[in-house]
């Protein structure tokens, strides 16, 4: 299967969707904080960049979930800085310290022919929110090129609907963060107002363009929506919430992907409610409620190990 963007859209189509969505850099609303920050002039966003492209690595990697990673691993770029504020980050060094280098468009196309030519399965940005235009620049050129496996926006959830529509077609696999389901607690360690009510309608956008997360015959992903939750101590992710909202406004189908590794990274140890790793109570009370309201796939492992 071919994916959208060379079935759907022409180069033409993908440049006028790049010329948006670089047009909404001027006064930045590319995320939901709507910070207006004059990027195409240089000037820094909430995120800490401007319009320049900087990433930190890019090659196969087989640490991502089975779907993506399959036999030849997920083709990863890494994207500097980020658009929310973890206190726990566990990619602090990328996120926050913006550790990186910069570069152009036309070398990130090529770097993705690269992982392409190298048998990656896909392209996986990770944390694109903020270089959402210079990725799509970058996009065009590789289209024009050649490219033609599935792309995957791994981000933590905190989305622009507005953004997201601008991308249909594009993204092959979406692959959120859905991190609290309480404002104030997301406000508090990720520095992100009404993370929440953001969350919710941008998910629900991802799987209206692209569905439950559908795999071929040798379990390797080409389209969906794939959702990552990381467990937190002291309840304080609200994991209850979060899986009733996938499993009664998604989809029970829905992939998704519970996980138990989380660690006080950065700051956290400075926090007492995040100063400690997650009990095994803890996480599977929430792979338990998972299986209760009829979410079964992404952590069927981890759900035997339970019972």
């Amino acid at each position: 299967m071919q994916p959208a963007y060379v079935e759907r859209l022409s180069v033409r189509d993908l440049k006028e969707r790049a010329a948006q969505l670089r047009e909404m850099l001027r006064e930045c609303v590319l995320c939901p904080r709507e910070c207006r920050a004059k990027r195409l002039e240089g000037r820094y966003g909430v995120c800490r960049s401007t319009d320049e492209l900087v990433i930190s690595s890019a090659g196969p990697h087989y640490g991502e979930e089975p779907p993506l990673v399959g036999r030849r691993g997920s083709g990863t770029v890494f994207l500097t800085s980020c658009n929310l504020k973890c206190l726990f980050c566990q990619n602090y060094d990328i996120s926050h310290l913006r550790y990186g280098r910069q570069i152009s468009p036309p070398q990130l196309a090529e770097i993705m022919l690269g992982l392409q030519r190298g048998g990656c399965h896909n392209i996986n940005f990770v944390t694109p929110t903020h270089m959402t235009a210079q990725i799509l620049d970058a996009i065009v050129i590789a289209v024009d090129r050649g490219l033609s496996i599935p792309l995957v926006y791994n981000c933590g959830g905190y989305e622009s609907v507005r953004t997201l529509k601008l991308l249909e077609d594009i993204v092959d696999i979406y692959m959120p963060d859905i991190k609290y389901s309480d404002n104030e607690i997301a406000r508090r360690y990720s520095g992100a107002p009404r993370y929440w009510d953001v969350v919710r309608p941008a998910v629900a956008e991802m799987h209206r363009q692209v569905g439950d997360l559908v795999v071929d015959d040798g379990g390797v992903a080409h389209r969906g929506l794939l959702i990552r939750h990381l467990v937190l101590p002291n309840r304080l992710a609200g994991s209850k919430t979060v899986l009733e909202f996938v499993a009664r406004h998604v989809s029970t189908d829905s992939y998704v992907n519970i996980m138990d590794q989380y660690r006080p990274a950065y700051r956290a140890i400075h926090y007492p409610e995040l100063s400690r790793t997650i009990k095994s109570k803890e996480y599977f009370e929430a792979i338990e409620y998972a299986q209760a309201v009829g979410l079964h796939r992404g952590f069927e492992r981890r759900a035997r190990a339970a019972n």
